[in-house]
């Protein structure tokens, strides 16, 4: 399913250091990898939504650009850290996880709101 290897690190940082990125860069992509259902139920305002098992097909609509920064987000970390090793296999430069969306202590939408 994954053409990369996983032995790639993954950059992390905290929800508060997330924040204060996407308040000071506004073209960050960032991207939510959980399923449709779960971005409709909760989500970072702003956030793209591309599922982790369509990433690797889709990544170019929203990212042509390889050095474009990436902060990707998941519900617990663990689909946002693979996210991260995929696109790093794929020659994103600026690639990081910011972990899982139970972190984030901000502004959220969604129905589940």
């Amino acid at each position: 399913m994954f053409r990369i290897g996983f032995m790639q690190k993954t950059r992390k940082i905290s929800a508060e250091e997330a924040k204060t990125l996407l308040e000071q860069n506004k073209n960050i992509l960032l991207l939510d990898v959980r399923t449709p259902e779960e971005y409709r139920s909760v989500h970072i305002p702003g956030s793209t939504l591309l599922p982790l098992n369509d990433l690797q097909d889709n990544i170019q609509k929203y990212a042509p650009e390889k050095d474009r920064p990436i902060l990707i987000y998941c519900l617990s970390g663990a689909r946002a850290d693979t996210a991260c090793r995929i696109l790093a296999g794929m020659g994103y430069t600026d690639v990081v996880s910011m972990g899982g969306i139970r972190s984030w202590k901000y502004k959220l939408e969604g129905t589940g709101r």
